[in-house]
């Protein structure tokens, strides 16, 4: 522990959640919109694209479903970045104003194991390529069957395999991926242009692949999913938009941070995602149905060196973004439960741990489950906490904070016994109207057990959490 952080609680306290001093904050314009363009470059964006496709959008609909909402998660992006580049704070201790010095943990442990699904569908991915690249050159080998609890044994073996390799990661620290995230930068947009150019011209041009029409045939089925999949592109980002301070106490400035997650995720994303929607609406032309997943599209290519060119390109590439985007999240987040007991490494062995206990495979394995029961079920917990979060910020404390106290259990953030049960209740406030259209869509419930307008709610789960728990924290504090 360094000099400065001696005034504050050693148990609230180490080097990775300690403040950034002023002049260690070096990351510009151009870094955050690099930062965003390179964690936009991953499948599961190519995934999120596609399957809007495979679930009747046509393209135009599908990239501006893209658009809106990453152009609406940005707000609450910038919001919550504000407090991590004027104070240095990671999110951990950013939410020690709302939640309590203790009641933080419940926001960061939410948080983390969203962070370990994703890990864990990124490290599905990895393994994924790596049985794909070896059945390239023993084609004997069958399909990959994620529909039993498990898949084969030897796709299980890549998928541990691949585990390994990033747990190796963890172990010799973060900074030995820096030359992985060069050869992603490099390889992604390389790959994403030949695929675009691939669909074209295995389609016979462009305007064969732009004409597929929708496959909804009036505006009442189309909304009925548009909603959905817009509050599953917001939840897509719902995470980064909680813990973006990790990465803003950085920051030189505000404006730096503004800037350049405005020129870097938008874009970016939707450049990308344009790319999933006009290679599925190709490969439905070419095999009669769309294939939404880019590894078992690959496999369809009749060279082996071409395959395996792709296979190593995603497995590295995904080895990069895994350990980049969603293990630095959990590993901090665990590491606040106990910051004297347990250091980043072992918060990344952890989140190792929980990923092979969540069954990724059963997440990823197809896209009506992806974009409903993973991306909107999770964003109906991630809402609410950003919705507490900001109006805690922006409406209570107006952006002012008490750093020391902060870092100490007999400040004001303290409260009772550590947590802000006003919080607490807000928070259960927001995610208690979307649980009747979860257990629905997870078949705990029967539709008809169930008001169909409530059941509807949890279609715009991340925007009821976010607004309601957010209404409710501004009341309560408001009585204090």
């Amino acid at each position: 522990m360094s000099e400065s952080q001696n005034k504050y609680d050693s148990s609230l306290i180490n080097d990775d959640l300690a403040p950034i001093e002023q002049e260690k904050r070096t990351w510009g314009t151009w870094n955050y919109a690099a930062l965003w363009i390179s964690m936009s470059l991953c499948i599961p964006t190519y995934t999120m694209a596609s399957s809007m496709i495979n679930n009747g959008m046509n393209w135009w609909q599908a990239v501006l479903t893209i658009f809106l909402g990453n152009a609406i998660v940005l707000v609450p992006m910038l919001l919550n970045g504000h407090a991590g580049a004027k104070y240095g704070i990671p999110f951990p201790v950013f939410a020690r104003a709302s939640f309590g010095t203790k009641g933080a943990n419940i926001p960061a442990m939410l948080r983390a194991i969203v962070a370990c699904g994703w890990f864990g569908i990124q490290t599905w991915i990895g393994g994924e390529s790596l049985y794909h690249l070896i059945r390239a050159w023993v084609p004997s080998l069958e399909e990959i069957d994620t529909a039993s609890l498990f898949p084969q044994l030897i796709p299980m073996l890549c998928f541990m395999l691949f585990w390994l390799l990033n747990m190796y990661i963890i172990y010799k620290g973060v900074d030995s991926i820096k030359k992985l995230l060069v050869f992603k930068a490099i390889f992604l947009p390389i790959a994403a242009v030949a695929l675009f150019c691939w669909a074209i011209i295995a389609a016979k041009g462009l305007g064969p692949i732009l004409s597929e029409p929708s496959k909804f045939t009036n505006s009442k089925s189309f909304f009925k999913f548009f909603f959905p999949a817009l509050t599953a592109v917001v939840g897509f980002w719902a995470t980064l938009s909680l813990n973006i301070p990790d990465f803003t106490r950085y920051a030189k400035s505000q404006r730096a941070h503004y800037k350049g997650q405005a020129i870097g995720l938008p874009p970016s994303m939707t450049l990308f995602a344009f790319v999933g929607v006009v290679v599925t609406s190709a490969s439905a032309i070419i095999y009669g149905s769309p294939e939404w997943d880019p590894v078992k599209l690959a496999s369809h290519f009749t060279s082996k060196l071409m395959v395996s060119f792709a296979m190593i390109g995603i497995i590295i590439s995904t080895l990069a973004t895994n350990i980049a985007a969603n293990m630095v999240s959990p590993a901090n987040d665990f590491s606040n439960l106990s910051p004297q007991k347990i250091s980043f490494r072992l918060g990344g062995y952890i989140t190792g741990i929980i990923v092979v206990l969540i069954f990724p495979w059963k997440l990823y394995s197809d896209p009506h489950g992806y974009i409903f029961t993973w991306l909107i079920a999770y964003s109906s917990l991630l809402g609410p906490i950003g919705g507490i979060m900001i109006a805690d910020y922006y409406f209570i404390r107006r952006k002012i904070l008490s750093l020391d106290e902060l870092y100490s259990h007999s400040g004001k953030y303290f409260y009772k016994n550590g947590f802000n049960a006003k919080a607490i209740i807000a928070l259960l406030a927001g995610v208690l109207p979307n649980v009747p259209g979860f257990l629905v869509i997870v078949k705990v419930l029967h539709s008809n057990s169930v008001p169909a307008w409530i059941a509807d709610l949890y279609n715009y789960a991340w925007f009821v959490g976010f607004f309601v728990s957010g209404f409710v924290y501004w009341l309560l504090m408001k009585r204090r």
